[in-house]
């Protein structure tokens, strides 16, 4: 039995924990099982499109083969709109991201001489910046030099606007109303947080003192300390509960915008 299989669409993929010779058996058992019910129902896969990606140091890399036919071996792919590395880095989805929302900007700022605050930040925030947040939870950055990437493109927006009397980005900001797109991630993640601790999500392990904490974990690699579902901890744990009781989740949103605020003010 493989750990993984997700179908969604003409989109599927499978996994497997391949650190023996039975791991390995068991993936091409299912890759064959697979290509035998597709055949049956009349929906054979285009092996030329499918790929192998194989995670870890340690890993045999071990060859696959569908209908006879080896499976290329891949560094990176793009799945359901994140691209996705071996070394599970974001890296080259922060690349992605922020081309895509600098053509987008490039073709706002070409259609409006006149940037007015109101305006300009509206189509910013409606059609650029959601590029730099899709699905942002998966591949939420660490490294600097991604975060900057993405920063970036909010600075140039940000420093487009007619008639900003600040002078630095950090004033500008301020003066506009928003914040620094690592600031945006990191409530974005207590707001996934939120959804799974307060619906029927049970993919978390929680404190019998507080069930709304969770329980610390101590991963041994940089990669998994931060992963979304470690990354969180400490900061969950952190905010104060009337706002963790909060009712729904846009007074949870307001709540902490507000407490972030007050912390801000007072740093």
């Amino acid at each position: 039995m493989v750990d993984i299989i997700r179908k969604l669409a003409d989109d599927t993929k499978l996994g497997n924990t391949v650190d023996t010779q039975r791991g390995m058996d068991e993936l091409q058992e299912a890759l064959d099982q697979m290509s035998a019910w597709a055949e049956t129902w009349g929906m054979e896969f285009n092996v030329k499109k499918c790929k192998v990606m194989h995670l870890g140091h340690n890993n045999k890399k071990q060859v696959y083969v569908m209908n006879g036919q080896q499976l290329e071996e891949t560094e990176e792919e793009r799945d359901i709109g994140v691209t996705m590395s071996k070394q599970l880095k974001p890296s080259a989805q922060c690349r992605n991201a922020a081309r895509t929302a600098q053509t987008v900007l490039g073709q706002l700022t070409r259609a409006f001489h006149y940037r007015d605050r109101h305006v300009f930040l509206r189509l910013y925030m409606q059609y650029v910046r959601p590029h730099l947040e899709f699905s942002v939870q998966a591949w939420s950055p660490w490294q600097e030099g991604d975060k900057e990437c993405l920063e970036k493109v909010q600075k140039r927006a940000v420093g487009m606007v007619s008639g900003l009397t600040a002078k630095n980005d950090e004033d500008r900001l301020k003066e506009l109303g928003i914040t620094t797109l690592e600031e945006r991630r990191h409530q974005i993640d207590m707001v996934q947080t939120y959804r799974i601790l307060h619906g029927k999500d049970e993919r978390v392990t929680r404190l019998s003192a507080d069930p709304l904490n969770i329980r610390h974990q101590n991963p041994r690699l940089d990669i998994r300390r931060h992963f979304y579902s470690q990354r969180v901890i400490d900061d969950w744990n952190s905010v104060p509960i009337d706002i963790k009781n909060s009712v729904s989740v846009n007074a949870f949103k307001n709540a902490y915008r507000r407490h972030r605020d007050k912390l801000f003010a007072t740093a």
